[in-house]
């Protein structure tokens, strides 16, 4: 099984290497078109702002690497979100897989942006990727922006109102959550991408 993670320049890359490493997958961290072509798994890390990894990903010269890709493609946090249509985050144009727009949680006097912290998650739809996530497991989360809930959703989460916590549109998929500090969820989530795909 050839895993690729894409080096998008995310503070995050350490940590999911080492996440898929504790579920013995070796990843090979790369910015070559055709070794992410070649793998079998695409993992799309991102920890910054869409318009910083979009820019990087045009430096790679990726996008349209990523936007043609016939492999399973997971996004993780901002590479989630990378996936849609637009972010308002910068109003950037983004890889254009998925349909919507990422827009900024709201904010009122009870919630808090950044959400940061532990979130319960809804499954809403069947999905190879969140095979053995119940009703109310939990998943850790940094972002202010975040994916609108579609007929994409799988899991969804709440923060002020309803988001995208895990979305697939078929070989494209996104958590919204980092399944490297998620703890049992986030292993299973990795877990069920490698061994599965995305069916």
């Amino acid at each position: 099984m050839r895993v690729a993670l894409v080096d998008a320049g995310g503070a995050n890359i350490g940590s999911v290497l080492f996440a898929l490493q504790r579920l013995g997958v070796e990843a090979t961290l790369t910015g070559d078109a055709r070794l992410i072509r070649e793998a079998d798994r695409v993992i799309l890390p991102g920890v910054s702002t869409a318009a910083m990894v979009m820019g990087r990903l045009r430096e790679l010269d990726l996008v349209e690497t990523l936007r043609t890709l016939e492999r399973p493609l997971l996004g993780v946090c901002v590479g989630m979100q990378l996936l849609y249509e637009r972010s308002e985050e910068g109003d950037v144009e983004c890889l254009g897989l998925m349909p919507g727009k990422v827009a900024k949680l709201s904010t009122s006097s009870a919630i808090r942006v950044p959400h940061m912290g532990w979130n319960t998650l809804q499954p809403l739809r069947n999905s190879s990727l969140s095979e053995g996530i119940e009703a109310g497991d939990r998943a850790y989360f940094v972002h202010s922006y975040a994916a609108p809930v579609t007929a994409d959703c799988v899991l969804a989460c709440d923060h002020g109102h309803s988001f995208a916590a895990v979305a697939q549109r078929g070989l494209v998929a996104g958590a919204q959550f980092h399944p490297e500090r998620s703890a049992r969820t986030g292993a299973r989530l990795l877990q069920n991408f490698v061994e599965q795909g995305l069916a």
